[in-house]
């Protein structure tokens, strides 16, 4: 990790990786967002499976919207992220509570939240530094 980030300087292949990675989180939970916002038929099943009402389900693409462009805006990124781990960790709790196989989908938001945390670490050398990983 160290040859990696030399004073602050990450080297272009991590850049592009963490850029790679993010866009891959934030393509997908665009898709989502959008897909709670017109609402087809088979997210309003979707929902209803998980216990939730037609009702919210443009309130929580809202939520989701604005949560991922913080996450992609490079300023607001990690204030993104963090919201995006709540959000994620809710669907977790959605996911357990109904009783969805563990590895497939119950932690497909944990998978999710592990991607959005590598990509931006990959990206922003100063977060990276403050993550107590050994070295």
């Amino acid at each position: 990790m160290q040859a990696a980030i030399a004073d602050g300087v990450i080297s272009g292949k991590r850049l592009w990786t963490g850029r790679v990675l993010s866009g891959l989180v934030v393509l997908f939970l665009l898709m989502d967002a959008v897909m709670k916002l017109i609402k087809p038929a088979a997210v309003l099943k979707a929902q209803a499976e998980l216990g939730w009402p037609d009702e919210i389900t443009v309130a929580t693409g809202v939520v989701l919207l604005i949560c991922t462009i913080l996450y992609a805006w490079p300023k607001t990124a990690i204030l993104g992220a963090i919201l995006l781990t709540g959000y994620l960790g809710g669907a977790v709790a959605v996911q357990w509570r109904v009783g969805h196989p563990l590895f497939a989908a119950t932690l497909f938001p944990v998978y999710m939240g592990i991607a959005l945390w590598a990509g931006l670490c990959l990206r922003d050398a100063e977060l990276c530094e403050m993550i107590p990983l050994q070295r």
